[in-house]
């Protein structure tokens, strides 16, 4: 069993040697922390997938440090690509492009002919890789299925003694991972939503961009993370709760004879709770609750063991379409309803 080790912003140098040799380390982003291997390292991919218990067909984004670093891998950028580049990295949005044959193993890119590329905008990260001197895998530094790590502490308490060290450089600021866009294709398309919007980049572009819905087969590869794949599931059963359904929620919960989480804003939760009742702030508008989304449902995972969580729906537009696709992720799409929960 490894120790895992925890390296301080000033430690790089250290961590990166370490990713040299093969090992594992996790580092922080904007979004979440991600699982860090040489992407050049075949074996310390599959690693990886082992470490966080991950399906092999589940291809990983490739995390880099520069513009310069992804072209050696990319068979071309267009002109909306370089829009794009220019405007948002380094940042919370992941890019989805055509490699050349050869430049990435099967284990980065599930066997498909694209890999989704992300420069972070954790200055820390940045040196990271750079003092590594090869592009990184990045996926969420988590158990497969579970919330997303949102600091150093959730990292340690899914993969102690499965990786080498972890990069801690305190809370990440979005919550949520990054935007995930398909440039691949002739007309880009959302693949997993965040923190930059569809609205955000549809008037950017000046073109519409949609967002896939479509589901993925099992024996069909997905081109991106969270398209196939339960995920950010805790142990509890989720129940999503509009905002005019509370004062009935909280009455159901006062009848359970089990615990139950409440993942609120303030003004929910200074409302008497029920004694079987446990209350986690979310903060008061979508962009506070993406930040907290994880790391309540991590406490109630560790800190406050519950068998319910009753969380916070927000409108599915703007950040909120990045709020909501986790949370429903995490529900399994249940929402309170008094039908449902009679």
């Amino acid at each position: 069993m490894l120790i895992t080790k925890i390296y301080q912003p000033d430690e790089v140098a250290k961590a990166a040697a370490e990713l040299r040799k093969g090992e594992l380390i996790a580092f922080p982003t904007e979004t979440v922390y991600g699982l860090g291997a040489d992407a050049t390292n075949e074996q310390a991919v599959k690693r990886v997938y082992l470490a966080k218990g991950r399906p092999t067909d589940n291809p990983l984004i490739v995390t880099v440090s520069s513009i310069a670093m992804m072209k050696n891998y990319v068979v071309e950028l267009s002109e909306p690509a370089k829009r794009l580049l220019a405007k948002y990295w380094p940042g919370p949005l992941t890019l989805i492009f055509k490699i050349k044959p050869g430049s990435l193993s099967k284990a980065v890119t599930g066997g498909l002919t694209t890999a989704a590329f992300r420069m972070p905008a954790n200055e820390v990260t940045r040196k990271l890789i750079s003092a590594a001197g090869v592009p990184l895998v990045g996926p969420s530094a988590n158990s497969s299925g579970k919330p997303s790590p949102t600091t150093a502490q959730h990292v340690y308490h899914d993969l102690e003694g499965s990786i080498a060290g972890i990069v801690d450089d305190g809370p990440t600021q979005v919550g949520v991972e990054s935007t995930i866009i398909d440039m691949s294709a002739a007309i880009p398309a959302i693949l997993r939503p965040g923190a930059i919007t569809a609205e955000e980049l549809t008037t950017f572009l000046g073109q519409e961009v949609m967002t896939d819905r479509h589901h993925v087969g099992q024996t069909e590869v997905p081109k991106a993370p969270g398209m196939k794949y339960k995920h950010y599931a805790p142990d509890a059963q989720v129940l999503i709760v509009a905002n005019e359904q509370w004062q009935q929620a909280l009455r159901w919960a006062s009848r359970q004879t089990e615990k139950v989480g409440v993942m609120a804003p303030a003004t929910i939760l200074q409302a008497d709770l029920p004694a079987n009742c446990q209350g986690f702030n979310l903060g008061p508008d979508v962009e506070s609750a993406s930040r907290r989304l994880f790391a309540g449902l991590r406490y109630f995972d560790s800190d406050f063991k519950v068998n319910w969580i009753l969380a916070a729906g927000f409108p599915e537009e703007g950040l909120g379409t990045a709020y909501m696709n986790r949370l429903r992720k995490s529900a399994g799409d249940q929402f309170f309803t008094t039908e449902s929960t009679d």
